[in-house]
């Protein structure tokens, strides 16, 4: 169906960085399959992983115990603050599942099940998670939406008065707003959201399809924010390309699902689980994370330098290697020169070209990055 507006580019192989064409062209790639391919192209641990499962089981529904699943879930809850994990195949379902988990804790506790949400955000495609994304281009035409939703602005002191009064029953955001423009949460205005969710017992969501497992230089973003969420998602960077999501809970929130309250055919099965396992112990075992954050940095040096030469660059921002820049004119008219210089990139809004190298990106790559980038950027200026 026409759901997406493709490139006119049919890739073949990937490794590492790069993707090959079906003419054998190569391109080095800063998209990262959109923040999924954390690892760079096909992996050799997760290969090896995904190719010794393959001839021993591939699935048995979640009705039996999954030795991979349960490896995987006790990885993740070492490495954060939660204590229980679901497993299904998106990031839409792993918040389609936090939803659903708020909702039952709600009325467990006797109170309205009002989920605050913020402008901008994108939680999802889902009939639930459409209704919680604050962007209306992605809501519009599948009214009527789904109550129990409220959005307010994203990092907006007023806003979180506003929010208290609302009485919500939990908050879900993004620590970056990754389709919304790259736009970072300010640490004193999560402060303060933070203490409001204590003080009112408003249940604390955090989505981070997009930011986790890796991707702003620490496993997880909320790590670098000095809180504790009580509910966790993940999905894309998670099985280094292959399916898989997760929802994490802190234990009295978890208990709120019974047998029966929710389940997932696919979830974690014994394939997306080993996918999901060697990708993890990959990410907590080697130098990635480090390399991730210093990276980020000397690319947002380099756009800084660029910036200085080219005033159409109004802003940098993100953290890690989740990059945002805003220019003057359209993202998409710059990524047509940039696609020409043989770089992947994609856009976040209409002003914002993103960048989501693999979190391994190496030195030399950076600087083939910043000559293909630079070039792109000439030819743009100059059109």
């Amino acid at each position: 169906m026409d759901t997406y507006k493709r490139f006119p580019i049919n890739f073949v192989e990937g490794k590492g960085s790069y993707l090959w064409d079906e003419n054998g062209t190569e391109f080095l790639d800063f998209t990262s399959g959109i923040a999924t391919c954390n690892l760079g192209h096909v992996p050799e641990n997760v290969k090896n992983a995904i190719q010794l499962q393959l001839t021993k089981l591939w699935h048995t529904s979640n009705l039996f115990h999954i030795e991979n699943q349960e490896k995987l879930a006790r990885k993740l809850i070492s490495h954060s603050c939660l204590d229980q994990a679901f497993f299904c195949n998106s990031g839409a379902e792993a918040n389609e599942a936090a939803i659903k988990l708020v909702r039952a804790h709600s009325t467990k506790k006797g109170k309205r099940p009002l989920i605050a949400a913020f402008k901008q955000s994108f939680h999802g495609r889902t009939m639930a998670t459409v209704s919680a994304t604050g962007q209306e281009k992605i809501r519009a035409g599948f009214e009527p939406l789904l109550d129990g939703f409220i959005h307010f602005p994203f990092n907006d002191f007023d806003a979180l008065e506003m929010m208290k009064d609302a009485s919500p029953s939990a908050v879900i955001l993004e620590l970056i707003q990754g389709e919304g423009g790259v736009i970072p949460a300010k640490q004193d205005w999560i402060d303060e959201l933070v203490k409001v969710c204590k003080e009112e017992d408003i249940l604390l969501v955090v989505d981070e399809v997009q930011t986790g497992m890796g991707r702003t230089g620490t496993l997880f973003a909320y790590q670098q924010y000095g809180f504790e969420p009580d509910i966790l998602t993940l999905a894309k960077g998670l099985g280094s390309g292959f399916p898989i999501g997760a929802m994490l809970a802190k234990g009295n929130v978890a208990s709120a699902f019974q047998p029966g309250s929710h389940g997932s055919t696919f979830g974690g099965n014994p394939l997306a689980s080993a996918a999901g396992l060697a990708t993890i112990t990959e990410l907590t075992d080697s130098s990635v994370l480090v390399n991730a954050s210093t990276a980020g940095k000397k690319i947002v040096a380099v756009l800084e330098n660029l910036q200085d030469r080219f005033p159409f660059i109004r802003s940098i921002r993100g953290k890690g290697l989740l990059i945002g820049i805003e220019i003057d004119g359209e993202a998409g008219s710059v990524i047509d020169y940039i696609l020409q210089e043989k770089l992947l990139v994609v856009s976040a809004g209409a002003h914002v070209i993103r960048l989501l190298p693999p979190l391994n990106i190496s030195k030399e790559e950076i600087d083939i990055f910043e000559e293909k980038f630079t070039r792109a950027l000439v030819r743009y200026m100059e059109a």
